[in-house]
């Protein structure tokens, strides 16, 4: 993993559509992804040779609210702990600079659920039910 840098900072609408796609997450249109990038509250990418490969952001108010969204990593690069360092790198900025009575969010696809709870996240159900709707 030492060939792989962590940076600070929200990628490029090309590269975030494009590792939205690879990843399998739902894809974003031109126009979504420019409106969207710019209202991040913090990012990170992992880079490896000049490109891409990986990438996490929060979203959020600033102060009550943050949700972690968009944790995607090439395919071929999976496997080699890049999710937990993406992971990490949130919550640390998270928890260095959100209000200590902030709420941080996020929805937890499938096995994910044991990556984010290495970082303090619980399940809140019965409690609490994640919902979403899709606009179109």
């Amino acid at each position: 993993m030492t060939d792989y840098q962590l940076i600070h900072g929200t990628p490029s609408v090309d590269d975030f559509r494009r590792l939205r796609k690879v990843a399998g997450l739902s894809e974003k249109t031109q126009a979504s992804a420019e409106a969207g990038l710019p209202n991040t509250w913090h990012a990170v990418t992992i880079h490896l040779g000049g490109k891409i490969v990986g990438m996490g952001r929060t979203i959020g108010d600033g102060g009550t609210a943050f949700q972690i969204v968009d944790i995607a990593v090439e395919p071929e690069h999976q496997g080699k702990g890049l999710g937990k360092l993406i992971v990490a790198a949130l919550v640390e900025r998270l928890k260095a600079n959100a209000p200590a009575s902030a709420y941080v969010s996020l929805i937890a696809d499938g096995d994910a659920r044991h990556l984010y709870a290495k970082y303090g996240f619980i399940d809140v159900a019965p409690a609490s039910i994640g919902m979403a709707m899709r606009i179109g």
